[in-house]
Parts: C-alpha cells; structure tokens; sequence
C-alpha cells in the first residue's frame, strides 16, 4: 500500500461541506484483496482499535463497519476507517469518510472529514503502516505512541485560545473565516476584506506596537500624560541594576525591556543578590533590563478594544497546594495534567514550568522543589501573575470601579494601541483610584484574550465579540454580493455579460473566467481561472465590490468551492463533456459535480436555472434557495407553471427578453439590439443573455441597469467567441472556444442560418474526453459543415500524437463518407490549410485550443475583425453590420 497523493480542499466540496483530506492511494499486493482474505485480520484489527466497533460505515448504525470487515471489504476503506479512528483517540472530532475507486486497478481516493491537515495527514499515513502490518501478521506500531504524536502535531498546529475566540465570534456573526497561516487570518470579502494576527488587527499602529514593546518609553509617556507608574529605570549591566535598587528602594521588580507574557520577570526582589540572580534572567530576553519599584496590591489586566474596557481580571500567580505527602514538584506535575493546561497559549491555561524563577520564588519562602507542604497550605511558586507562566485569572469587570477602566482607556489612547492588554497594580479593585494606590506597570500590544474568554473563576467575556465588532461595526458581515456560474456551455460569456453588468452600475467587479481574472476590467492574471484558487484572489482582493465567478467543473472537483456560499448560483445547462476525467463516468455524474454551485446558495438568495434544459431542471429539488428560470420562449411549460405559482422566470417573446413574476410582466430589452445575438440570430448567445439577465436582477441590479448593459456588450468584449474576421477575398473566419457535441451543435445552426456557399471547420477535441465523446463530437459537426480540417490540441493531456485526431477523423469518414476530412495537427497550420482554396462567400470556423496564435496570424493575413455578415443585393459577397 503506498500513498500516492494528499491534498486539503478547505471549501465546500463535492462530498461534503465542509473541509477535507483527499489521498490518493494505491492498494499494489492488496489489490482486489479483501480483509476475509487474510485470516485474523480483523480479530488482530479490532483488538487493536476496539473503537472501529462503534463506526457506522453503510449501514448507518453502530456495528456497520465491523460487518463489513466480516463479510469482506478492501483494504483502501478499511485505511479510511483506521485513519478516522486514530483522528477520535487523538482528539479530532472526525465522522465523515468514503472510499471510492479512482484511476485503475488498485487506486482509490480516500476522502476523510478534516479538522486538521497536518495532524490527519500524519495519521493517514500511520494507518496505512498499521493496516500493512497486520495484513502481514506482523507487530503493528504502538497505537499510544502514534496517538501521543498526533497530539503534539495537533497542537503545534491548532489555533491559540485567542485566535480561536476571534474565529468562533466571525462564525456567530456570519463573516466569512480564512486562515492564512498561523495566527493569521482574513476576515470578510472584498472591499469588507480584514487581516488579523492574533488580536493584532489591521487597524493595530505599528508605532503604538513599537512603544508598548518599550517598557521604558511606555512609562515615559504614560507619566507625561498623567498616568501613575512605577519609578525605575532601565540597566544594561548588573552594577547599574544595583544601583538602581538602591535608587528606587526595595522592594523591586526586574524585567526585560522588550519582554512579553512575563518572561525573565521576578518580583518582590530586596537584596543585591536577588537582584543580580533576576539581571541575569531577565538579560537573556533582553539586553536592556527595567528596574522599578515594587508595588502591592491586586494584578489586574483590564482589555480596551476601539477605546472602550471591555474586560478586566485579576491575575494570580501560579501556585499548588500541599496535601503533606507529595513534593513541590510532584505538586507541579499535578497541577499541569489539568486538561485546561497546555503548552504556551495552546489550552485556556498554561503549564507550569521549572526554571530558575521558580525555584528563586521559592527560595524566598524557604522552599525547595523537593520540599513537602503541610495539607492545605498554598505555595507560590512564582511571582509573576501572567497567565503565560502558569498564573490564573478570576473576571471581575462587574466589580471593577469605573476610574480604573477610565486609567485604562487613556494609557491605551496615549499609546496609540486599538486592541491593547493594560495591566495595572490596584489596591482595592472596588474603591475608587484615588482612595488607594495604583499604577499601570504594562501596555501590552497583542494582547491574549483567553482569561476573558475563559477565566478561572468569575463570568466569561466575549471580548473577541468586541474586536471583531471593532472591524465590522453595526452587525456587518463582510460580504460583498458573490455570483457563482457554473454549466457545460456558456459560462465565460454569462458571467462576462453579469461582470458587464455590475461594472455598467459603476461597482468594482472582480470577475474569474477562462479568459483571465480582471479587477476592475483590469486584466490581471491571464489563463483557464475558473478554480478556487482564481476565485479566492478575487475575495481577497481589497477593492473588489461585487465577484462574478466562473466556476468550472475541474476546480470543483479538484479544489471545491473558494466561498462559503454565494448570493446568486447559476446553471446554464448540462451536456456530454468531461467524461472520462476525474472519474467522472457519465452525464449524471457531471450534474453531481455542477449542482454544488445551487447547493451553495445562500438562505434568502437566488439560484437561476435553465427551464430549457432538462438535467438542470432535474437539479431543482437539491436546492433551498428559490429559484429564477429562464427560457428561450415563452411556451416552455416549466415556465408557465412557476409563474402560475408566483415563481419569476425571465423568457424571450415577440422578440423581447421580459421578467415575469405572477401577472406582472416586464419588458428588459429587446433581444434585437443586443450586439452578441447579432440580430437575435446567435441562439445560444440570446440563452446567455437571458441567463444573464436573470443573474443580474437576482443579484439587485435595477432593470435598466440590465438592459444597458445587453445593449452596450459589443462582441469584442466576448473575447475568442464568435470571433468573426473578413479575409482580403471576401471570405470569412470564425474563432470559437466549443469544444464538445453541444457546443459543436449550436454554433453549427447558427452558422448554417448565415448566407454562405460553404461551412468549413478545423476542429479538435481535447485528449482527455473519453473516446465516445470524441466520437460524438464528430457526429455533432457532420451535419452543418461541408469539409473538415482535423488538428490536435498542443496540451494531449495523455493521449498519444495523432491518437485523437484519428478518432474524429474515423468518426466523420463513417457519418459522411463524402465530405473532405484532412489531419493537419498543427492549429494554425491546420487554419492556414483550411484557408488555401476559400473563396469568396466561405466561412470557416476554427475550433481553438489558444486564441492569440490564431489572432496573429489572421492579422499578418490582413484579416479584418468584423460584428457580422451580410449578402449584398448583387450576389453572395459579404459586408460588415
């Protein structure tokens, strides 16, 4: 058994909706082998992981994997069942998973549910070695181990308490969550796009940030903004701490200048001694090192977001409790198998851990970490509250004065800090600030917020409620308005005539599509962009206001879906392509695939469909959205019955494209005046249109937004779609992008209603359609076209030169023996030939695989590109609408 391949689609899929682990792997002496084929296997299996007793698998009930193993299941699902089981001992909540059979004998496609990558592809990994071992009757790897590595994998990886409290507040309000990496997120859509560190945000001041890691400069300006603070000054060797101890006085406090989550500090410090011992410490974090005054009283951390304290905890320093058997240590190792404790900000709490700080606090009290406190006595065994070294926190915001938090706001002001941790010194929380000492010791930028979210004591604060609300006021969600379009053909010019639209309405539209990803009409990555990938650049772009998505069937398959859900899902229709790719094995399969674009349509949206195709409307009831179809006449039944049923549905009649919601009917624009119909006679273009339409008004353009933006879509921005260019002779050349039987269908009724004394073709089909549908391409072009130039895409993908263009050019002998088919497998050579005899009143249509070479070549020819045909009176010569 070997893993071939192992990818993450982080986006809805077309197994499930949520993210996913996808490995590819190859059974090789298992192949076709089952587990009844190996005697003990699944005793030795289910000793092992007694857990897969509980999997459902087919059945839907506890037992249901178990009888599988029993009466005989490949070894590719029993690795899936493993791998899900190691995922649960390890502490990832993981349900889903399927097995299905992929390219040959032996291949298969493991899908598993993921909650984390990193951790899950491990696992995978130590199940196919445990489930290879036992096949074998050999000693299978320690399962406590691997679990016990998966964990510390898992927490390497997983989001911190605080991060995580950010996502959970975006997932309550609605706002799209993605992680870049690390602690680093992107918030929102678009113009609405936010990043975040942690709870460093982007309105965070990198100078404020600067400060705040300076405690010295920190105290400066708070003291000239007449905020108390401790008296102290910064050392940079140990004579000099010396003498500011005698200075200020003991007690002190030693710390790092530039230190963060209580590192190297020591408290409550009164002879020289002590005080070297903590230059020492503190040095190792930072060069500089403060000495200041040691003041009493309560540790508080209060938490200002946009201004306001939202939040505020005592801190209490890390401490255990005798029970007068165990040692201090023994003590501490207790204490840390609290499962709220982890390592650094991992869990709520942090472990306790054993340094020299420790065993000095300790010191103090005359303790040592052998030593053994009477039953319940309270050791400290550190100074320094931070939670980060293993303090504890206990909310008190409710019982906070109000002059504290006041203190608080201001020091974060003058600081220049959005989201900003203050920790001051109190002496009685409750009584007003001037009644008792205070001072703030600390301004901290990218402050943990986990001892708000989730305190020792007291009641948790949604404090990560108050940043997110920070970025997103009033409630927003940001989302910009997304248009997902997806079907066999008529893709790239629906969703071009849709970003048409919306940039008609003056909005910035970030349009993905096979021609390219354009922000703002600007081209700005050039190619086939009709993947998540694509899409995810336009989500995340910062001046995009609306995204009209192409979204193609491979980056479904291989990628799922950029977005969470969109506002408006289109199908234009569902044909022959495809199959043969991604084992995709018929038309039904490709339905499957495409219908997740209506799936994802959010409550309260739009999915329009094409009345007109049967497949689609197959579709309908897998989806929840309510639904917009859309016809090219008025007599179509599906039409007539959900407009009797209050349903809107946009058709064309009398040669008008009208909307129609129960008895009201209005008129959009006539299709006559819309240039890519070129006079209504481009059937699939007035499909296209219509579609357009529908996706325009579901999306909230008005309807003379709509009707304008039809009129005003010239045929050249319809790049490489019935391109039309007029050779120096009279005859002509037509570029288009079809590619399969339906394609090839209609742009051969099209061009047979053209006036023409011949229709050529140079055609090609792209090697990874399975032969029948080659075939069947070719049976599509026979009837419409006189003679055939056969060429092969440069990309084969797989197939072998010549191989395709032999099946078309078979295909059309068979349909019509009489008609004229060459092989020339160069594009535009193949054009170049096709072109040698045209004479005037010929039209040749080549079905391209790249468009510029093409475009050059008809431009060295002197080659006029042209918005249509027309006879003249005198004859079959052509001229220009």
């Amino acid at each position: 058994m070997n893993i071939q391949t192992v990818r993450h689609i982080e986006g809805p899929n077309v197994y499930l909706y949520k993210p996913i682990l996808v490995a590819r792997i190859h059974l090789g002496e298992w192949t076709e082998k089952e587990s009844v084929d190996y005697p003990g296997f699944t005793e030795r299996l289910l000793a092992l992981l007694p857990g897969l007793a509980d999997h459902h698998c087919a059945k839907g009930a506890p037992g249901g994997f178990v009888e599988r193993l029993q009466g005989g299941t490949y070894f590719g699902h029993i690795c899936e069942h493993v791998a899900i089981e190691l995922s649960h001992l390890a502490g990832l909540d993981v349900h889903y998973g399927k097995t299905v059979y992929a390219d040959g004998p032996g291949s298969y496609d493991i899908v598993i549910e993921c909650v984390c990558f990193e951790t899950q592809r491990w696992l995978l990994l130590q199940a196919v070695e445990l489930v290879r071992a036992l096949a074998r009757n050999e000693r299978a790897p320690d399962v406590a181990r691997i679990v016990a590595e998966a964990s510390d994998i898992h927490a390497r990886n997983q989001l911190g308490p605080s991060t995580q409290a950010i996502v959970d507040a975006c997932k309550r309000r609605g706002i799209p969550v993605r992680r870049l990496q690390g602690s680093f997120l992107e918030l929102g859509y678009g113009v609405h796009r936010k990043r975040i560190e942690a709870t460093i945000t982007e309105k965070t001041s990198c100078i404020g940030v600067d400060i705040a890691c300076d405690k010295a400069f920190t105290k400066r300006l708070l003291e000239d903004a007449g905020i108390p603070v401790p008296y102290g000054g910064v050392a940079t060797t140990p004579e000099e701490a010396i003498d500011w101890l005698h200075d200020v006085g003991a007690p002190v406090v030693v710390k790092p200048l530039d230190g963060r989550q209580g590192q190297g500090v020591s408290l409550n410090l009164t002879t020289e001694d002590e005080v070297r011992k903590a230059f020492a410490i503190a040095s190792a974090f930072s060069r500089s090192v403060v000495i200041e005054e040691y003041i009493p009283g309560a540790n508080v951390r209060l938490l200002v977001v946009d201004g306001r304290c939202v939040a505020a905890s005592v801190r209490q320093p890390a401490t255990v409790e005798g029970d007068g058997k165990a040692t201090i240590r023994e003590l501490i190792e207790r204490v840390n198998q609290d499962p709220r404790r982890g390592v650094g900000h991992e869990k709520p709490l942090t472990r306790i851990e054993i340094d020299e700080i420790v065993e000095g606090t300790l010191a103090k009290a005359g303790y040592t970490l052998d030593s053994v406190p009477p039953q319940g006595e309270r050791v400290m065994v550190r100074d320094s509250a931070n939670l980060s070294t293993g303090g504890e926190a206990c909310d008190i915001t409710e019982l906070l004065h109000p002059t504290y938090r006041r203190i608080a706001e201001r020091s974060a002001m003058h600081i220049g800090l959005d989201v900003c941790g203050v920790d001051m010194v109190i002496g009685s929380p409750s009584e007003p600030a001037g009644r008792g000492h205070c001072a703030v010791i600390e301004v901290n930028a990218a402050p943990g917020i986990r001892m708000h979210e989730h305190p020792s004591q007291g009641e948790p604060r949604r404090v990560a409620e108050a940043i997110v609300e920070s970025l997103f006021p009033n409630g927003q969600d940001g989302r910009i308005p997304i248009i997902s379009i997806t079907g066999t053909n008529g893709k790239t010019t629906t969703s071009r005539l849709v970003a048409h639209g919306f940039a008609t309405a003056g909005k910035t539209v970030g349009h993905t599509s096979t021609g390219g990803v354009y922000i703002g009409g600007e081209l700005v990555q050039p190619g086939d962009t009709t993947g998540p990938r694509s899409a995810r650049l336009v989500l995340s772009h910062p001046e995009v206001e609306v995204a009209v998505l192409e979204t193609a069937r491979g980056g479904i398959i291989r990628g799922g879906l950029a977005y969470d859900f969109a506002d408006v899902g289109v199908i234009t229709n569902i044909s022959l392509d495809h199959v043969g790719q991604d084992c995709l094995d018929t038309i039904d399969d490709i339905a499957h695939v495409k219908a997740l674009v209506g799936e994802r349509v959010r409550p309260g949206g739009i999915v329009v469909l094409n009345a007109d195709d049967d497949r689609v409307m197959a579709m309908r009831s897998r989806f929840q959205a309510e639904a917009y179809l859309t016809s090219s006449s008025h007599r179509n039944e599906r039409i007539a019955r959900h407009v009797a049923a209050g349903g809107t549905a946009f058709y064309v009649e009398d040669g008008q494209i009208v909307e129609v919601t129960g008895r009201v009917r209005r008129t959009v624009v006539s299709v006559a005046e819309i240039p890519i119909t070129l006079g209504g006679t481009v059937g699939f273009h007035v499909e296209n249109a219509v579609i357009a339409a529908a996706a325009m008004r579901a999306a909230g353009l008005p309807r003379r937004i709509v009707g304008k933006a039809l009129r005003t879509f010239e045929p050249d921005r319809n790049q490489g779609r019935c391109a039309m260019f007029q050779l120096q002779n009279g005859a002509y050349v037509i570029l288009d992008y079809a590619h399969n039987p339906a394609g090839f269908q209609r742009v051969g009724e099209w061009l047979a209603r053209l006036p023409h004394k011949r229709l050529l073709a140079v055609v090609g089909v792209p090697g990874d359609r399975a032969d029948h549908v080659v075939e069947q391409a070719a049976q599509a072009l026979v009837p419409w076209f006189d003679q055939f130039v056969v060429k092969e895409d440069e990309d084969l993908r797989g197939r072998k030169p010549g191989e395709i263009a032999h099946i078309l050019q078979t295909a059309m002998k068979q349909s019509a023996p009489h008609k004229p088919v060459a092989v020339v497998l160069s594009e535009v050579q193949a054009m170049e030939a096709a072109m040698r005899d045209m004479q005037n009143g010929d039209v040749l249509c080549v079905f391209y695989e790249k468009l510029a070479p093409l475009e050059e070549r008809l431009s060295q020819l002197g080659a006029l590109r042209v918005n249509g045909l027309v006879v003249s009176s005198d004859g079959p010569s052509y001229a220009m609408l």
